[in-house]
């Protein structure tokens, strides 16, 4: 293994020479692929404006002092520059369940990861969401670079965490486990860096915002007109386990809905067109339902309510003030599991951020057609929805102000 010196900003080679920065991206699932992509950009920019005013650097900025970045991810990190050398995103799991049917891959994708990161030796490593690969591969790196350690390696790369995994909501003993083989941990929720500094006051804990409040500037709580034709938005999730057990509830919930009012109108949005595809099969027998790809935010906007799975998109929802139902579903086995360690009332975040069901949740077995449909009737009412509006107030408030990718490239350039 080749000696390398640990690069730092302020500090040049004795040849006056400065070592080009590397940054190592793992990303898993969808939603992490556009978070590492849009502090990849930021971190980018960071990076390159303290080189330039590095006063011990003489020699003019030329492109090879670009920081590099690759590692794992999806198409949006590869459209932001980042060499991705694994698409994890194509086979996110849900659950211990569905990650043994892919354990193969993961463990293949783990390992060659592992000698990646020692083959290019990166300055850092940003591990995005994620949780059960990534603080795996954390631990798993820092014990292999112990065991190498000497006088001719002396690799230590900073490893950062960017999305807290929900500690605070199962497995708490994981906070320990973040704190000794992570060096930062970037939050995107307001009550996390308490819930840890009464924790793990050694991990160092920096809330940044949440970065959907770039996403969609000056969108949160767009005022719509209440559509003459309910319109009601079906998100079933971004992973094919989600499609697989949300869509058949879903399709008999419009039924459902449908004998109520004959003329609702249906919008699905999903990622990608794969998924698109995966949908087609189960919605069928509903005639007039549009389903696109991308631009959720035309459709959040244009909908009167929505029918969502319990994650990342009930927050989106949430910014829009678009009331909505949230709905879990998964196998048997995940579902036991999960009831038995999960110590949260509520699994959509909206919920969580306000400690109250301002989304009524139905999960496992209450998610049926009929239950959903009853729920997605009520939030047509107009009083209804005006209450559940005015409590997203505070959950907006709550995401922090604009610049949560660029705070983030901030604090993880001054690790170097």
């Amino acid at each position: 293994m080749q000696y390398i010196k640990i690069f730092t900003i302020n500090i040049s080679e004795g040849n006056g020479e400065m070592k080009r920065v590397k940054v190592m991206f793992i990303a898993g699932e969808s939603s992490g692929d556009l978070l590492a992509a849009e502090l990849a950009q930021e971190l980018k920019l960071t990076i390159l404006d303290k080189i330039k005013s590095d006063k011990t650097f003489s020699q003019p900025l030329t492109t090879t002092l670009e920081p590099y970045f690759f590692g794992a991810g999806g198409s949006k990190m590869k459209s932001a520059g980042i060499d991705v050398v694994f698409d994890l995103t194509k086979h996110s799991s849900i659950g211990p369940v569905d990650a043994l049917k892919n354990y193969k891959y993961y463990k293949d994708a783990f390992d060659q990861l592992i000698e990646l990161a020692f083959l290019k030796m990166p300055d850092l490593i940003v591990c995005v969401d994620f949780s059960g690969f990534n603080l795996r591969f954390a631990s798993a790196l820092r014990k292999n670079i112990h065991k190498h350690q000497g006088a001719f390696f002396r690799w230590s790369p900073k490893i950062i965490q960017y999305v807290s995994p929900q500690v605070w909501a199962s497995r708490p003993w994981r906070a320990r486990k973040l704190g000794e083989n992570f060096d930062l941990l970037l939050s995107i929720f307001p009550f996390e860096k308490e819930w840890y500094k009464n924790r793990v006051p050694q991990l160092k804990v920096e809330f940044v915002g949440h970065p959907i409040i770039d996403r969609y500037p000056d969108s949160g709580g767009a005022k719509r007109e209440k559509n003459s034709l309910p319109k009601i938005l079906l998100l079933p999730g971004s992973r094919y386990g989600e499609l697989k057990r949300h869509l058949p509830p879903m399709v008999e919930a419009v039924k459902y809905i449908r004998q109520q009012i004959a003329d609702a109108r249906l919008l699905m949005v999903l990622p990608d067109e794969d998924l698109k595809n995966y949908a087609m099969p189960f919605v069928s027998s509903l005639d007039g339902l549009l389903i696109t790809t991308g631009d959720l935010k035309t459709a959040l906007i244009n909908s009167d309510v929505a029918i969502a799975s319990t994650g990342t998109v009930t927050l989106e929802c949430a910014y829009f003030k678009l009331p909505t139902v949230a709905i879990y579903k998964t196998s048997v086995l995940t579902y036991t599991i999960g009831k038995r360690i999960v110590n949260v009332k509520y699994l959509a975040m909206p919920n969580i951020i306000a400690n109250e069901d301002v989304f009524p949740e139905l999960i496992q077995h209450n998610a049926t057609g009929e239950n959903i449909a009853k729920k997605t009737l009520e939030l047509l009412d107009e009083s209804k929805r005006q209450i559940i509006q005015k409590k997203l107030d505070s959950v907006i408030q709550s995401l922090g102000n604009p610049g949560a990718a660029k705070r983030a490239a901030e604090i993880v350039a001054n690790l170097l």
